[in-house]
């Protein structure tokens, strides 16, 4: 966790211990412990944009601490595969390889509703992370005051969003297969971010990945 982070997160200090000891008592959590709070590596005023997934993928060897995004050589999950599929169709000259570590890198976090689950089980630690998701969103949204530009995907994190007051809001249907068909496709997040973004005299991301 980059600095910034824990300076303005110190009052979470404890619960996060808490999370982390009732973690300790699991033997299948992902993703890896080294992984769990990779989101935050970058710090809080380098952050344009905020991508709110749910939860990590659940299959061993797959979640990274990244929403939506999965390591080098991992064969890619639907959603992601769908997440690049709407990318060529909006922004055709970006490249789509799904490498989601170039987003972090270039101002987007992307940060899970719960930074982890147990193995075959989705949401399992979904309530353990709650409170904790909240505030980042709250403390994201105050520290940028309104230069930040919220990416919500799906119902889940369309409540999640409400925690952004002085941002904007991009919202749109969750990428999964279950949904994708249903609004997702030809949403036109990428380019919605970035009119967003330049709204607020801040330069349009390279979504290329």
């Amino acid at each position: 966790m980059h600095g910034s982070w824990q300076e303005k997160l110190e009052l979470a200090q404890d619960a996060l211990a808490e999370i982390d000891r009732q973690l300790n008592l699991e033997a299948d959590v992902t993703p890896p412990g080294p992984l769990i709070m990779r989101a935050f590596e970058q710090p809080i005023d380098a952050i344009k944009v905020l991508l709110i997934g749910q939860d990590p993928y659940p299959s061993r060897g797959v979640a990274c601490g990244l929403a939506f995004a999965v390591p080098t050589g991992v064969r890619q999950p639907q959603s992601l595969k769908n997440l690049m599929r709407e990318l060529a169709a909006d922004i055709p000259e970006a490249t789509n390889f799904g490498e989601l570590s170039k987003w972090s890198a270039n101002g987007v976090m992307l940060l899970n509703s719960a930074l982890t689950t147990r193995i075959a089980t989705p949401g399992a630690h979904a309530k353990l992370w709650n409170d904790f998701t909240k505030l980042v969103i709250e403390v994201l949204d105050r520290e940028q005051a309104g230069n930040l530009v919220c990416l919500s995907l799906g119902e889940h994190a369309k409540k999640l969003s409400a925690g952004i007051i002085q941002g904007q809001v991009v919202q749109a249907t969750h990428p999964s297969p279950l949904s994708a068909n249903r609004g997702f496709f030809g949403s036109r997040i990428y380019s919605r971010v970035n009119s967003a973004l330049k709204i607020r005299s801040l330069s349009p991301l390279d979504w290329s990945c």
